[in-house]
Order: structure tokens, then sequence, then C-alpha cells
């Protein structure tokens, strides 16, 4: 029998790469995402609509034990504080944050049953650190990092761990939108603006996808199971220095 992982924004960047990892590794993938994909079982969804979320995640349970829960859908959002509007914020939470509460939410009744489960919450290094022009991302990243570590005491005792995964800069579509968006407004090169973000990490590189995804498939596995409440970070030495 497969186990069943459930993966929330699984159809580009990060997400894509779990999805086909996970699928590699013989479980049975449920992908929801609002941009179809044609890796992982797809179940289209808006995170942001919580009864959706809900709704999508009892139909799987029904049918399968979920065993493990990656969320993983979020957005960028640029702006400091004063040009964050109460839309944006709303917005940026709503995907972020309140998707992650709906997902962990609905699969903690299949992971009790089972008395075994991991969920993963996709973060950030802004969990940890600061940084310009984030008010409303860095807010939400945070967040989650508190989310799994009140999520991993209140549910040890149904054998149930919670970790968050604290990735730096990794060069998926995301980033290359974020420098997009930022060469657009400033007029600067994107080659030199890609260059100088390698070279304020201290391996002088930008991380992949694929290596965030083998660091939350350990984080998914028994290997992994004296680990929870934990902030496992991925950055390339970016918060070290």
């Amino acid at each position: 029998m497969k186990k069943v992982c459930v993966i929330t924004g699984g159809s580009s960047g990060i997400g894509l790469s779990m999805v086909k990892l996970f699928v590699d590794n013989d479980y049975r993938v449920f992908n929801l995402d609002l941009s179809p994909s044609a890796h992982g079982d797809f179940r289209q969804c808006d995170v942001s609509n919580l009864a959706q979320v809900t709704a999508i995640i009892n139909d799987i349970a029904e049918k399968n034990t979920i065993n493990v829960l990656i969320s993983n859908a979020g957005i960028h959002f640029s702006a400091n504080i004063e040009n964050t509007s109460e839309a944006d914020l709303d917005k940026v939470f709503s995907i972020n944050v309140k998707g992650a509460y709906a997902a962990i939410k609905a699969v903690l009744p299949s992971m009790k049953a089972n008395k075994n489960g991991a969920i993963i919450l996709m973060a950030s290094d802004q969990a940890l650190i600061a940084k310009h022009n984030s008010f409303a991302y860095n807010l939400t990243k945070s967040a989650l990092a508190s989310i799994a570590k009140t999520t991993a005491l209140d549910y040890a005792a149904f054998n149930i761990r919670a970790n968050a995964v604290c990735p730096g800069t990794i060069e998926t579509p995301l980033y290359h939108q974020a420098i997009d968006n930022y060469c657009q407004k400033s007029g600067a090169d994107k080659a030199a603006v890609h260059r100088a973000e390698e070279q304020l990490q201290p391996l002088q590189r930008l991380g992949q996808p694929e290596e965030v995804a083998e660091l939350v498939l350990f984080l998914a596995s028994d290997k992994a199971k004296f680990i929870t409440g934990s902030l496992q970070v991925i950055d390339g030495g970016y918060t070290a220095q």
C-alpha cells in the first residue's frame, strides 16, 4: 500500500519538484493547485477558499489514510508597510497562512485516527530574519513557523510531527517573477541582478528546487521520526552571516 501525500501548490517550482520526488519514492501524491499539472493526482484548488480546501481533503481522506501534508502554496508580495494596502495584506495572508490553516485542520482527523503523520510547512529564511520591502510576506512566513511549532506540541501525543522548511533564495518561477517585477520598476539589468543575488549567498549560488524537495522527503520519512517543531533552514548559509 502506497503512502499518501497531499501537497498544496504542486504544479510549479519547489512544489513540482516535491510532487515528482515523492511519486518517484512510491507515494501516491495529491496535488492541490490552481494550475493543472500532469504530475501526481491533480485536484484544482484555490487555497484561499477554505471551504474548497476542506472539501477536497475530506474527499481524499474518505478513501485514503493521509500520511503526509506539505503546505507549500504561497505568493510573494514586495512592499513596505506603507505601500501594503489592506486588500494586499488580506490576499497574501489568505493564501500563505489561512490556506495552510485549512489544509492542516482538514488532514488532522485522518492522521489522528492513524496515530501517525508528518506535516511540513513551507516557510522561508524570512521566518528567521527580515528583508527590505517584505512586510506582508515576512509576516506570513513567520506565522507558518509558529504554526509548525504549536501544531507539533498539540499533536505529539498522536505521533503527528510538524516542521517548517525555511528556504533561502531558490531559483524558481516565483523567484524569476520577483526579479522581473523589480527590473520593470527599477530599469535594472536582470542578469546583473541575478548575479548580485548569487553573490549574496555564502555558497555563491542560488538553491535549486530539487534540493529543497530532498529535505522535505527526509522530514516526511521515518528517518526523521524524532524531528518535530523544528525550523529547517536550507539557504546556502545566508542566515548564518
